[in-house]
């Protein structure tokens, strides 16, 4: 098959088109129809598009370039195919609650979904340009093609297993509140994101036969997995979910008790064995395993059921001190008459 030729021998133009294009056409039936459960399949089929289109563009029948497409198309495929299933069975997306009736507000989010699929997808995408294909490949098997298929394999299997985990939990337990601390949740709170986070850097492990302008190029994407684990570990992922999560809890007494000792004994990412983790020194735990402040609640600072009764001792310590002084000055104004 021919290569073909579209805008820049990157494919970034047309892919940022193609991704610009399929998100704004989900908008348009979103928005017209207040309907949210298409939100996050098209964010997980645009990875499938971009990676098809590469592919095809490519003309190369090289095993490197199909392995890592399929993987990403694999990925995107069991992403979207699960969020849309999740979303039919719960009826309806709490996250966009305020914006579904705002344009720009809800715009506002798809936007940020192109950036996040044209970004992530960078690695596929250069890999399958032409200024990449052109030089000549080293048969599949390398070290580096192995260390990619080992990462992906460890992350789909982690990513794919406790999504199953987590939502057989929820539908099956007869207490809502209850702590999933199950499977693979047993070693880490989060550890879907953390199989997601590995596969994503699988294609710039499987890379290193070119050189000159290409070889910068390839290796700059390694931007689209820094991304995504910077999105998952402070903006989007851990941040609205761990804090947040453990507040709610105590202030709504759900099962709070349970959970802080899971929090105690369980790590936040890396999944690693609860008997040994709950040993382990704070510090540790802030800097190996990545639990970082902006994730740990704690109730004296952060409850506002804390604050409140702190504010309320406050007023009755204020109160009394009032009535003392008060109780004082007529003892003192009695003592004058007398």
């Amino acid at each position: 098959m021919a290569v073909v030729h579209v805008l820049d021998n990157y494919y970034l133009a047309i892919t940022f088109l193609i991704t610009v294009g399929y998100q704004l056409s989900f908008f348009a039936i979103a928005f017209s129809l207040k309907f949210d459960k298409l939100t996050d399949f098209a964010g997980g089929t645009n990875f499938v598009v971009l990676a098809v289109v590469t592919l095809a563009f490519s003309g190369h029948d090289n095993a490197r370039q199909i392995v890592v497409s399929l993987f990403i198309m694999v990925w995107g495929l069991r992403l979207s195919g699960f969020l849309l299933f999740r979303i039919l069975k719960t009826g309806k997306d709490d996250r966009f609650d305020d914006k579904r009736d705002k344009f720009f507000p809800f715009l506002g989010f798809w936007v940020f979904q192109m950036v996040w699929v044209w970004t992530v997808s960078l690695p596929v995408t250069v890999l399958n340009s032409p200024n990449v294909t052109q030089y000549n490949q080293p048969a599949f098997g390398t070290g580096r093609d192995i260390a990619g298929v080992v990462l992906y394999a460890i992350g789909i299997i982690i990513e794919s297993v406790s999504d199953v985990q987590k939502y057989l939990f929820k539908a099956n337990v007869k207490d809502k509140t209850a702590v999933c601390d199950r499977g693979f949740f047993a070693w880490s709170r989060h550890p879907n994101y953390f199989g997601e986070i590995i596969i994503q850097f699988v294609s710039p492990a499987a890379d290193g036969y070119v050189d000159g302008q290409a070889f910068k190029a390839l290796y700059a994407t390694i931007l689209g997995p820094f991304f995504l684990t910077i999105l998952l570990m402070f903006v989007s992922g851990l941040p609205l979910s761990e804090r947040p999560g453990a507040k709610k809890r105590y202030e709504k007494r759900q099962n709070w008790e349970q959970y802080s000792e899971y929090l105690h004994r369980t790590s936040i990412l890396i999944p690693f064995p609860p008997q040994i983790y709950t040993k382990l020194p704070t510090i540790v735990k802030r800097t190996i395993f990545l639990e970082f402040p902006i994730y740990v609640f704690d109730p004296a600072k952060h409850s506002d059921q804390s604050n409140g009764q702190r504010s309320a001792e406050e007023g009755r310590r204020i109160q009394s001190g009032s009535t003392t002084s008060h109780g004082q000055s007529e003892d003192q104004d009695q003592n004058t008459q007398n």
